[in-house]
């Protein structure tokens, strides 16, 4: 068995970054889903570091270390939520890359990831409502509430796409991952 020491103390820092944001979101009621949207976009650096399988161990270890240290345990499920996203994104888009298509890739991923998006979505929302709400209400308010997701899928895929080329891109090479 080999063990390669800078990706499992790459992705040992990464998990304790990882879960250092989600207690952070727990005590910093104002930046709650932007830190837990950070900490799931360390699931997809450890995909595109080190592949689909560390990435997939790498996404249990945080949700199971979240549920056992982070106070909050809805901002558990909602981090596994983002995480599981991107999780199936990733996975996602290196089948495209793989197959021969004569449809637009770029269209193709996008449909898949509002797909992906409103399979998560659409059942927390319309089955277990106080998942996301404080209080009951209408079902008009939770069609609105779908409506408002879909923008709020746009604005975190693209802060996770923005985060992975221009901020991780950048940041990688000092690390000197490539080594």
């Amino acid at each position: 068995m080999h063990v390669n020491a800078r990706q499992m103390a790459f992705t040992g820092v990464s998990l304790a970054l990882t879960i250092l944001l989600m207690i952070l979101s727990g005590i910093l009621k104002f930046n709650t889903l932007f830190l837990l949207g950070a900490a799931s976009f360390f699931v997809g650096i450890v995909i595109r570091e080190f592949g689909m399988g560390l990435g997939a161990a790498f996404y249990g270890a945080s949700i199971l270390l979240s549920f056992m240290v982070a106070p909050n345990k809805l901002h558990c499920i909602t981090f596994a939520a983002m995480g599981l996203y991107i999780l199936i994104v990733e996975s996602v888009w290196r089948q495209l890359g793989r197959t021969k298509t004569a449809l637009n890739r770029k269209a193709l991923f996008w449909a898949a990831k509002y797909l992906i998006f409103n399979i998560l979505y659409i059942p927390i929302l319309f089955l277990f409502p106080r998942l996301l709400f404080q209080q009951e209400h209408t079902s008009s308010y939770l069609w609105i509430a779908l409506a408002v997701g879909q923008v709020v899928l746009f604005v975190y895929d693209r802060a996770y796409e923005y985060f992975q080329f221009a901020v991780w891109g950048k940041l990688r090479k000092h690390l000197k991952l490539d080594k």
